[in-house]
């Protein structure tokens, strides 16, 4: 059995958001810091740029993380590639190399608790199994629940994409399970757009996550391109369809 202290019962240490066997962790100040890095670091804390981490509770299932993300592990936790034959791994290279992800995700299972690694980015906990295909943009992947299948999506026009220097493809999570993904703003900042047959336009990959059902498209912001032109705008991102897009308001 192994007992951890000075975590969970830490002053400074704050469960902020909990979903499935994830936990997102906030420190609420940086304690280990120089005397020269002091101020910097306390305007900081009170500008919300804190340390978070997420913590995985494990009990007999499984859970499947960015390569290198992990911390440290507790109890009956083994972990292994996640590649299932020669198959799968030259898949995986190649949904890398389209999504900007790591191609081996490692998965641990068994009984115990996972820590990953620290970042400063803000991390969002999604029940993927209410978004009908949870599709991410490039990078922002963290964490899910083993039952969790990933799979590659392609944009519907593949050379507006290219002339936009979007991606072509992105992950996509389907099933049912918990996500973790990073985010550049925190989850209260983050606008939600919920769409009933219709359509949304977004200048720039401002968009971290949407449903799968929507269509999801790169277009000209206008008809034409001496429109696009004078309204000062080039080629925007297009999602068409039912499902929801959250939004970050700044990049």
């Amino acid at each position: 059995m192994v007992t951890c202290n000075n975590l969970l019962n830490n002053p400074n240490v704050h469960v902020v958001d909990q979903l499935g066997g994830m936990r997102v962790l906030e420190y609420e100040k940086d304690l280990s810091v120089l005397p020269e890095n002091a101020i910097s670091s306390y305007y900081a804390s009170e500008m919300n740029v804190r340390r978070r981490q997420v913590l995985i509770d494990l009990h007999g299932d499984s859970y499947i993380i960015q390569a290198g993300a992990m911390q440290w592990m507790s109890g009956a936790v083994e972990a292994t590639s996640g590649i299932k034959g020669v198959g799968d791994l030259f898949g995986k290279a190649l949904a890398s190399k389209a999504t900007k992800e790591s191609a081996v995700k490692p998965e641990y299972k068994g009984s115990g608790q996972l820590m990953l690694e620290p970042t400063y980015k803000h991390i969002i906990l999604l029940d993927v199994g209410q978004w009908n295909g949870l599709v991410l943009d490039d990078g922002l992947f963290l964490a899910c629940s083993g039952t969790v299948q990933q799979k590659v999506v392609a944009r519907t026009n593949l050379s507006s994409a290219a002339l936009g220097n979007e991606g072509l493809f992105n992950l996509a999570l389907h099933g049912s399970g918990v996500a973790a993904i990073e985010s550049p703003v925190p989850r209260d900042e983050l606008i939600e757009f919920r769409l009933d047959n219709d359509q949304l336009r977004i200048d720039g990959n401002m968009a971290i996550a949407w449903s799968g059902s929507l269509n999801f498209t790169v277009e000209k912001s206008t008809r034409s391109l001496l429109g696009s032109a004078v309204s000062g705008e080039g080629l925007v991102n297009v999602y068409r369809g039912t499902g929801t897009v959250l939004m970050a308001p700044v990049g």
